[in-house]
């Protein structure tokens, strides 16, 4: 750990250091073990009722000592086991309180770490606080990916500070597939904002043509794409969030809060009057020509086009992740082949289809409802920053094959009949022509997710999403009874790709 500049903070009053409590609240991860060394009355019983506090979102939570339980335990967003270790008898005995388990699912925070410190994981983090003058300051020590989280952590508080909120309350609120994470933050003078936490990430490894797979498939990989296309939706009168601040270096934004009512209702089932709205949405935004070029602080975005690589990279994911994982075994050369050229036929088929700006991910993680709006606007639009120009059906195939949630039969049969009505109020529509596009597009991205689950568990550790998997295959099984799919249909039951019957 030498090797890693320790973090200081300069905490003026106990304010600072409750916010830094909440700071890092923010940064800690699973597996991590902060210990709080300090003299009495050092600070270290507030800085870990504040991040408690700030880790279960309640600000009353009752945070008693454990000096005499010797461990407290939180289940919490992150279960948090919050020890003291002043009355340990024996260091030996810190296995009896469980530690390790703790680190397998949780955060430990441990005051007195002085009683044990042989004991304790070597990869920990400490931190020291120490009085200065009427104030404190902190020293942070410990492992460089931990340290580099704090430090990010640490970069929003100083941005929030330089655009006029230093005392701003900050909350997590959610994280996604990707790197990006989202929090709320709480001006002193009351409302509510959004903070969206987006690093730029070093290239990985090519897939295509020496580029790595976000460049590819025209993943976003800084916040001009976001900014662009919000402006865009808001310029079409649709309720996208208006961005507040930005720093595009840090890829920290600051964004109007929508709201954080959903379509789903309490048992996570869909609403239908407002998945039927949300498609109201989609195709007023169909009905208007698309613009590729659109312009953003000094420079110019140029939406992408969905293009045939981009489609057939995103297919390849069941090739090369669910295939693997199902069978137990990679696909052959001739597998693998006979795959890539069905998707070159079906990419071909959709040359004549229709195309405007596809949000890309238009689902209910990402659909806000604001019932005192009116019209278009009481549906909120997030998470568009990879917007790309394509066959407007891929997003009306996302919501209403919902990757997260099962849309009834009946209720996505409505929103097909809502949204063809709506097209047609608007001018010519070719519904034969629309569906072909459909069906393609759903068996491209249920192709895609089915892959990208098993991506998400195995590569990055998040085992979470390999619940929608039967939803997933099902609408792969919908999609593959339009004749145009016969090709897929028969590469699936050739290599084994098993899919319920529909």
């Amino acid at each position: 750990m030498s090797g890693n500049p320790a973090i200081v903070v300069t905490l003026a009053d106990e304010a600072a250091t409750i916010r830094l409590g909440e700071d890092l609240a923010l940064a800690l991860r699973q597996g991590d073990c902060l210990a709080l060394s300090g003299d009495l009355g050092a600070g270290k019983s507030t800085f870990a009722r504040a991040l408690l506090r700030a880790m279960a979102d309640e600000d009353a939570l009752e945070v008693p000592s454990p000096t005499f339980t010797l461990v407290q335990n939180y289940e919490l967003r992150i279960p948090v086991a919050h020890l003291d270790l002043y009355r340990l008898g024996d260091p030996s005995e810190l296995d009896e309180l469980g530690l390790d388990e703790t680190l397998a699912t949780g955060i430990a925070l441990v005051e007195w770490p002085e009683m044990a410190w042989d004991f304790l994981p070597p990869h920990r983090l400490t931190m020291r606080l120490e009085h200065n003058g009427a104030g404190r300051t902190a020293s942070i020590s410990g492992p460089a990916p931990a340290l580099e989280r704090i430090r990010r952590s640490l970069s929003i508080r100083a941005m929030l500070t330089q655009w006029g909120y230093p005392e701003a309350r900050r909350r997590y609120l959610t994280g996604d597939a990707s790197v990006r994470a989202y929090e709320t933050v709480a001006p002193s003078e009351g409302g509510s904002l959004i903070l969206m936490n987006w690093p730029r990430q070093p290239d990985g490894p090519p897939v295509h043509d020496g580029k790595p797979y976000p460049k590819v498939v025209h993943l976003a990989e800084d916040a001009y794409p976001f900014v662009a296309i919000s402006r865009y939706l808001r310029e079409l009168s649709l309720a996208a969030p208006e961005v507040l601040r930005v720093d595009y270096d840090q890829g920290i934004l600051l964004i109007e809060d929508l709201g954080q009512e959903g379509v789903l209702d309490e048992k996570g089932r869909p609403i239908p009057d407002r998945y039927r709205e949300s498609v109201v949405c989609l195709a007023y935004l169909h009905g208007h020509p698309p613009r590729q070029d659109l312009p953003v602080d000094g420079r110019v975005h140029h939406v992408p086009d969905f293009d045939p690589m981009a489609m057939k990279i995103e297919a390849r994911l069941l090739l090369d992740w669910h295939l693997p994982w199902k069978r137990g075994t990679d696909p052959t050369e001739e597998e693998r082949q006979a795959y890539l050229a069905v998707w070159d036929d079906l990419i071909a088929e959709l040359a004549p289809a229709e195309r405007n700006l596809l949000l890309r991910d238009f689902h209910s993680p990402n659909i806000i409802w604001r019932a005192h709006e009116s019209g278009v606007r009481r549906v909120g639009i997030i998470d568009f920053q990879d917007a790309m120009i394509g066959p407007t059906a891929y997003d009306l195939a996302s919501i209403v094959q919902d990757a997260r949630v099962d849309v009834s039969p009946a209720l996505a049969e409505q929103m097909m009949r809502d949204y063809f009505a709506l097209r047609r109020s608007l001018g010519s529509f070719n519904e034969a022509a629309f569906l072909k596009a459909f069906a393609i597009m759903s068996a491209q991205r249920n192709c895609k997710l089915a892959g990208l689950w098993v991506r998400l568990m195995k590569r990055d550790g998040k085992p979470g999403y390999m619940q929608h998997m039967p939803r997933t295959l099902a609408h792969l099984a919908q999609a593959l009874k339009h004749e145009a799919l016969a090709p897929l249909r028969h590469w699936c039951l050739e290599t084994g790709i098993e899919l319920p019957e529909s």
